[in-house]
C-alpha cells in the first residue's frame, strides 16, 4: 500500500511547514519559535521540521491532559511520555526520533533563556540495532534499468542517475535541467542540492551520459509547442516534476515486469545498492561520503559490511586451511 500524499503549506511569516488538512493538537508559540529556529538557523530540511512538528504535537496532547504546556514540562512528565510511547509499541527509531526532539527543543529554551534548567538531561534513547543496508546486486541493478528501457526513457534515464549517483529520490525527481554539467565533455556532471539545501556535485558515468543525451532529446518534443519547463523530469503535477510518489510506483512496476519482488526495490534501495557496489570495488569512504551527501562520515561507514562479506568470501576459498575436509 502506498502512502498518502500529504500537502503542505506554509504559516504567514514563518518558514517552518505546517500539515495541511489535519486536525492534531496545536502547538504553542513557543513550539513555533523552536521550529522557526531549526528551520532558519540550523537548515534542517523541510521533511525533518515536519517530523518535529508532528513530534511536538504529540507531546502536546500528551501534557494538554495534565493541563500543562511543553515549555512548562518537568523531568518526571517527560520520563512518563517515553514510557508511553514505548508502550504504545512506537518503533526504537521512531522513539529515538522524539526523544532527540525534545532534547533539541529543551536546548533551545535554555539558550533562550526561557528555563534554566534541561528536563532532558536524564533521558536515555532506547537502544536501536544496527540494521545493515538493504541493496541489490549489480545484475539486479542492471535487468531493472534495462526493463525500464523497454518500456520508458524517461525511466531508464532516472534509474540510471540514481545508480550513477546514490541521490535520494526527493532530489532526482526535482532536478532543474540546468543541473546536468559538461554533458558533452568526459567529466560530465551532475549538480544536486541536497538535504538542508546543501550542495554536491557527482560525476556521471557513460550509460548514465548517454541516457540524459537520449532522454534531452525526447523531453523537448513531448513538451507541448511553446511550453517550457525548467525541470529535467517535467510532468503534470502541481509542482511541475514528476512526483516522488509517481517515480515509486513506476519503479514497482518495472521491478514486477524484471521478475524482482517489488518489495525489495525502492528508491532508497539504489542508493544502498550505489554505495554498497562502490564500496564493494575499493572506493574509498571519504569520496563515497561526498557524493552521497553525508555530513558525518560515520553514517557511511554503514556500507562496509560488503567489505566483511567479502573477506568472508575470500577467507572461505582462497584460504588454503579452508579446503581442507572436515574429518
Amino acid at each position: 500500500m502506498f502512502r498518502k500524499k500529504t500537502a503542505v503549506r506554509k504559516v504567514v511569516g514563518q518558514k517552518t511547514p505546517v500539515l495541511k488538512g489535519t486536525t492534531l493538537h496545536r502547538v504553542d508559540f513557543t513550539v513555533e519559535a523552536f521550529l522557526e529556529m531549526m528551520s532558519s538557523e540550523k537548515g534542517d530540511a523541510a521533511l525533518t521540521i515536519e517530523a518535529y512538528r508532528r513530534d511536538m504535537e504529540d507531546f502536546s496532547r500528551f501534557l494538554s491532559v495534565r493541563g500543562k504546556k511543553p515549555e512548562k514540562a518537568k523531568e518526571e512528565d517527560i520520563a512518563d511520555y517515553v514510557r508511553n510511547i514505548a508502550k504504545n509499541g512506537l518503533s526504537s527509531k521512531t522513539q529515538s526520533r522524539r526523544i532527540s526532539c525534545l532534547r533539541e527543543f529543551y536546548r533551545f529554551l535554555l539558550t533562550e533563556g526561557r528555563r534554566s534548567d534541561n528536563p532532558c538531561r536524564f533521558v536515555d534513547s532506547p537502544k536501536t540495532g544496527k540494521s545493515l543496508p538493504k541493496y541489490l546486486t549489480e545484475e539486479e541493478v542492471a535487468r531493472l534499468i534495462d526493463t525500464a528501457g523497454t518500456k520508458s526513457l524517461r525511466m531508464q534515464t532516472m534509474l540510471e542517475l540514481l545508480y550513477a549517483s546514490g541521490m535520494r529520490v526527493s532530489e532526482l525527481v526535482s532536478l532543474p535541467v540546468t543541473s546536468v554539467l559538461n554533458l558533452k565533455d568526459n567529466e560530465a556532471l551532475i549538480y544536486i542540492t541536497g538535504k538542508g539545501g546543501k550542495e554536491r556535485t557527482v560525476p556521471l558515468n557513460e550509460p548514465a551520459k548517454k541516457a540524459i543525451h537520449n532522454w534531452l532529446a525526447k523531453r523537448e518534443k513531448s513538451l507541448k509547442k511553446g511550453r517550457e519547463s525548467k525541470w529535467l523530469f517535467p510532468s503534470r503535477a502541481k509542482q511541475g516534476y514528476l512526483t516522488r510518489d509517481a517515480f515509486f510506483k513506476e519503479l514497482k512496476k518495472i521491478a514486477l515486469l524484471a521478475n524482482i519482488d517489488p518489495e525489495r526495490v525502492s528508491p532508497h534501495v539504489f542508493r544502498h545498492s550505489f554505495a554498497s557496489h562502490l564500496v564493494a570495488h575499493n572506493a574509498d569512504l571519504r569520496s563515497v561520503q561526498k557524493m552521497l551527501g553525508h555530513a558525518d562520515i560515520a553514517t557511511t561507514e554503514i556500507y562496509t559490511h560488503v567489505l566483511e562479506e567479502k573477506l568472508k568470501t575470500i577467507m572461505e576459498t582462497k584460504h588454503p586451511l579452508s579446503r581442507l575436509k572436515k574429518v
